[in-house]
C-alpha cells in the first residue's frame, strides 16, 4: 500500500504529544510543526548540512515542476550518497515548510492534504463557511495538480497523492457539504454545480457508482437552483443512454418528491417511477418499487414490476423521511427511507 510521507507524519502526529516535542528543536524528530518554529536561515544551514545548497530562487523552479516536496526530496537526493531515514526525513520537512513560506500559491500534495484536514477540523468545530472555502481551495489545488501532472483518472491522482484521505472519498464529502453549505448560502450550491461537472469531465473511474452519484448530485443542485429544465434534461439524457439505472430513475423522482417549492408533485415523481419499472432491464427494481410505495404513502398499492406483470405491495405504512439540513445521515447509518440497510448501500448510493 502506497501512503505518502505526510500521510505517515500526520498518522504520528495523532499519536503523540509533537507540543511537548516543539522544544527539542531541529536535534528532535523530523516533523514539519518542529521546522515551523525555525527561520528560513536556520532550515537552509540544515538543508547545507545534509549538502544539499538551495536557497529561494534556486528552489523555485523545482517546485514549479514537482507534485510534492516528497518527490522534490527523491529528485534532489537522486545521484548522492544515500542519507539515513532520519536525514531524509529532514530533508523533507525542510523543503516541505520552505515551499509552503515561499509558494504558498504553489500547490503541492502537502499544502493539499493540509487543507483537506484542516477542512476536516472546521467541519468539526461546526464552521460551515470555513469548511466550505478551504475545501474549495483544496479543489482548486486538485484540478491544478492534474494539469501540472498530466493526471488524467481519480486512480492514478490517488495513486501518486497517497494522502491521509483519498480523492475518492473525500470529493464526495465535498459534494455532501456544499449542499448543506448551499441550502443557506446559494452560491456554495453553485460551487457544487462547477465541482460535479469537473469532476465527471475530468475523472474516470473503475467504480461506476461514483460517476453516477456525482450526476445525481449535479442534477440535484441544478433543480433546487431553480434550473428544471436543466436537470430534467440531464436525467432524460442519462437515461435515455442507460434506461436500466435504476437509482438514477429515483434521483429524477426524488426532486420533485423533496422540492422544497411549488414544483412538489408527487404525481410527477410516480409517473417517472413508473416509467422506470416499465424497463425489463432495470437494475435495483426491488428499490424502486419500496419508493414508489413510499412516495404514494398507501397501505397498498398495484405496482407496475416489469412489463406485463403487476405485483401488489401490502402492509407498507407511509414513512415520513426529510431530508438532514445541518448534516447527511452517515454512510454507515441505517438508511432513513426504512429499508434496513445502510444509508450507503441505499439511498446513498
Amino acid at each position: 500500500m502506497n501512503i505518502s510521507w505526510v500521510a505517515i507524519e500526520r498518522m504520528v502526529e495523532q499519536h503523540a504529544d509533537l507540543a511537548a516535542k516543539t522544544g527539542l528543536g531541529l536535534e528532535g524528530r523530523a516533523y514539519r510543526v518542529v521546522a515551523r518554529a525555525h527561520s528560513d536561515d536556520e532550515l537552509l544551514v540544515r538543508l547545507r548540512s545534509l549538502d544539499l545548497e538551495v536557497d529561494r530562487p534556486s528552489l523555485e523552479p523545482l517546485c514549479r515542476r514537482a507534485l510534492s516536496a516528497q518527490e522534490l526530496t527523491q529528485t534532489l537526493g537522486a545521484g548522492k550518497p544515500p542519507l539515513g531515514d532520519r536525514e531524509e526525513d529532514w530533508l523533507w520537512v525542510c523543503l516541505a515548510v520552505l515551499w509552503e513560506r515561499w509558494f504558498p500559491d504553489e500547490p503541492c500534495f502537502e499544502i493539499l492534504d493540509d487543507r483537506i484536514q484542516a477542512g476536516y477540523r472546521l467541519h468539526a468545530a461546526k464552521d460551515p463557511l470555513g469548511t466550505s472555502l478551504v475545501w474549495l481551495d483544496a479543489w482548486a489545488d486538485v484540478l491544478t495538480l492534474m494539469e501540472k501532472g498530466g493526471i488524467r483518472s481519480m486512480d492514478e491522482f490517488d495513486e501518486r497523492f497517497a494522502g491521509s484521505q483519498s480523492l475518492f472519498n473525500w470529493s464526495q464529502d465535498l459534494e455532501d457539504h456544499l449542499w448543506n453549505a448551499g441550502l443557506d448560502e446559494r452560491h456554495f450550491l453553485w460551487a457544487r454545480v462547477e465541482v460535479c461537472r469537473e469532476g465527471l469531465r475530468r475523472f474516470s473511474t473503475g467504480d461506476p457508482r461514483l460517476t453516477e452519484n456525482r450526476r445525481r448530485a449535479l442534477a440535484e443542485s441544478l433543480f433546487e437552483l431553480g434550473q428544471t429544465e436543466q436537470a430534467d434534461a440531464l436525467y432524460k439524457e442519462w437515461l435515455e443512454a442507460d434506461p436500466g439505472w435504476g437509482w438514477g430513475w429515483m434521483g429524477w423522482s426524488d426532486l420533485y418528491r423533496w422540492a422544497r417549492d411549488h414544483r412538489k408533485d408527487h404525481s410527477r415523481g410516480e409517473e417517472i417511477l413508473n416509467q422506470a419499472l416499465s424497463n425489463e432491464n432495470l437494475r435495483d427494481r426491488t428499490h424502486v418499487v419500496e419508493r414508489l410505495a413510499h412516495l404514494d404513502g398507501k397501505a397498498t398499492r398495484p405496482l407496475v414490476v416489469g412489463p406485463g406483470t403487476i405485483k401488489r405491495v401490502v402492509d407498507l405504512p407511509a414513512s415520513p423521511i426529510s431530508r438532514v439540513r445541518e448534516a447527511r445521515v452517515g454512510r454507515n447509518e441505517p438508511c432513513p427511507c426504512g429499508s434496513g440497510q445502510k444509508y450507503k448501500r441505499c439511498c446513498g448510493r
